[in-house]
C-alpha cells in the first residue's frame, strides 16, 4: 500500500475509519440488505444501487472501469455484469476488500480489487486508463478534501472518460436525524477542516450485531464545492439530477421503503433532496 503521509486524509482519521469499516464489513456481508448470497447465486442479478443507476449509466459494455470506495464490491460486480471490462474496485478497508474478493470469486466475476486510500489511487491504478470512474452512494463524506478527490478522478480518467456518481445529498448530511420536532439543520453543509466525530456502534443495515470499532470521522461537501472542484480539474458537467429517495433509512422513524430498496420521507418529500446523480466527462 502507498505511503499514507502523502494523502490529505489525516492519519488519525484514516486509521479510525479503516478500523470502523473493517468492523462493519462482516456485518454487511451477512446482512440481507446487501443480499450477498442472492447476488452470488444468480448471475443475472445486480445490486439495487446499480439497478437505480442503470438507466443513467447507459451502455457500459467494454468500458475500462474503476469503482472508487467500493466497500464489499457488490456494486463493482454489478458493473461487470452490465458489461464493463475490465473492472477494478478500490477501498481503504482490508476487511472490505477481502470480502469483495471472496464474493467475486464465488460469483465467478471477472473483477479485481485493490486496497488503497482513494487519494492515492493514481499510485496503484494506471493514470489516464479508465473510461468510467464510478463512485457509489455514501462515499464522499469520508473524504476531507473534495478538490483533491476531483484531482484523483481527473487523473484516472482517459480523455473522453466519464465520472458517474450517485451520492447522499449534502442537505441530507446536514440534517440532525435525532431531532424529532422537524427537519433540523444540525451539521455543516460546507466542507470544514475538522471532521464530524461519531461514536456509534450501529450501522445502516439490518443487523442486531454491534460495530466493534464505533468511532468514525466524516466531512460534508456542498454541491457547489463538488461541482466546482470537478470544473477546476477541466471536467465538463454533462448531467445532474436530484432525487427524493436514498437507499437506506437515513432519518429513522420518518421514512418508508419503496421499490428497489429506496427510502423516501413519510411527509413532504418535496422539501428535502436526499441524493443526487452527477456525471462529468474529461475532454478529449
Amino acid at each position: 500500500m502507498s505511503d499514507p503521509t502523502r494523502s490529505p486524509l489525516p492519519e488519525i482519521s484514516r486509521d479510525v475509519n479503516r478500523a470502523n469499516w473493517d468492523a462493519r464489513a462482516p456485518l454487511h456481508l451477512g446482512s440481507p440488505d446487501y443480499a450477498v448470497d442472492a447476488l452470488i447465486n444468480d448471475p443475472a442479478r445486480i445490486s439495487d444501487v446499480v439497478a437505480f443507476d442503470r438507466e443513467r449509466l447507459g451502455d457500459i459494455t467494454g468500458l475500462r472501469t474503476a469503482h472508487l470506495q467500493c466497500h464489499i464490491g457488490t456494486d463493482t460486480l454489478s458493473l461487470a455484469r452490465l458489461g464493463a471490462a475490465p473492472v477494478t474496485g478500490l477501498d481503504l478497508s482490508p476487511a472490505s476488500i477481502a470480502g469483495a474478493r471472496e464474493i467475486a470469486e464465488r460469483a465467478g466475476g471477472d473483477v479485481s480489487f485493490v486496497e488503497s486510500d482513494v487519494y492515492l489511487a493514481p499510485e496503484v491504478l494506471e493514470p489516464g486508463s479508465f473510461d468510467l470512474v464510478y463512485t457509489g452512494i455514501g462515499a464522499l463524506c469520508w473524504l476531507p478534501d473534495v478538490r483533491a478527490w476531483a484531482h484523483t478522478v481527473a487523473t484516472l480518467l482517459a480523455p473522453g472518460g466519464r465520472l458517474f456518481i450517485r451520492e447522499g445529498h449534502p442537505m441530507l448530511w446536514s440534517i440532525d436525524e435525532t431531532r424529532t420536532e422537524g427537519l433540523v439543520l444540525g451539521f455543516p453543509y460546507f466542507e470544514q477542516p475538522e471532521p464530524n466525530v461519531w461514536n456509534e456502534d450501529s450501522t445502516y443495515v439490518n443487523t442486531e450485531a454491534k460495530v466493534s470499532a464505533p468511532l468514525s470521522h466524516d466531512w460534508n461537501h456542498g454541491l457547489g464545492e463538488i461541482i466546482g472542484a470537478l470544473l477546476a480539474e477541466g471536467l465538463t458537467l454533462t448531467a445532474f439530477e436530484e432525487h427524493r429517495s436514498v437507499p437506506w433509512n437515513a432519518i429513522p422513524g420518518r421514512m418508508h421503503t419503496i421499490d428497489g430498496g429506496e427510502w423516501v420521507l413519510d411527509e413532504h418529500p418535496e422539501r428535502l433532496p436526499l441524493s443526487y446523480t452527477l456525471q462529468a466527462v474529461k475532454p478529449r
